[in-house]
């Protein structure tokens, strides 16, 4: 026999039997990796905004949901809050006029200027 064909016949089942381990430790990785993704603890999700259209009368409540702030938010809180919002649906960006006098409805019910009656123009 020759030296090269006895190499040759050692060589390819070794290879093989590589092969398939390294195909195992690979298959076992991913499945202790998906585990570990499943058991971890919930991150913060995306904000969910609120789904409901606006009420015939602005509440404090819808107030506080549409600029994103709790009801009892302190003023610099509120105002900071107005203009995040009111940059992001300004009239001369693209945004709503409607929109718009929503938002600043709801900065003047936060801060208690508007007393009765909407203050919306639309």
């Amino acid at each position: 026999m020759n030296q090269s064909s006895d190499t040759s016949e050692i060589v390819a089942p070794l290879i093989a039997g590589i092969s398939v381990a390294a195909a195992a430790y690979a298959g076992r990785y991913s499945i202790r990796a998906w585990q570990a993704f499943k058991a971890r603890p919930p991150t913060a999700r995306i904000r969910r905004f609120y789904d409901g259209g606006f009420q015939p009368s602005m509440t404090r409540r819808e107030a506080a949901l549409i600029l994103g702030v709790r009801e009892s938010t302190p003023s610099e809180k509120i105002k900071e809050a107005h203009r995040r919002v009111m940059v992001a649906n300004h009239p001369d960006a693209g945004g709503s006029h409607y929109l718009a006098s929503k938002i600043n409805e709801a900065k003047d019910m936060m801060l208690r200027k508007n007393k009765g009656g909407s203050g919306s123009a639309f």
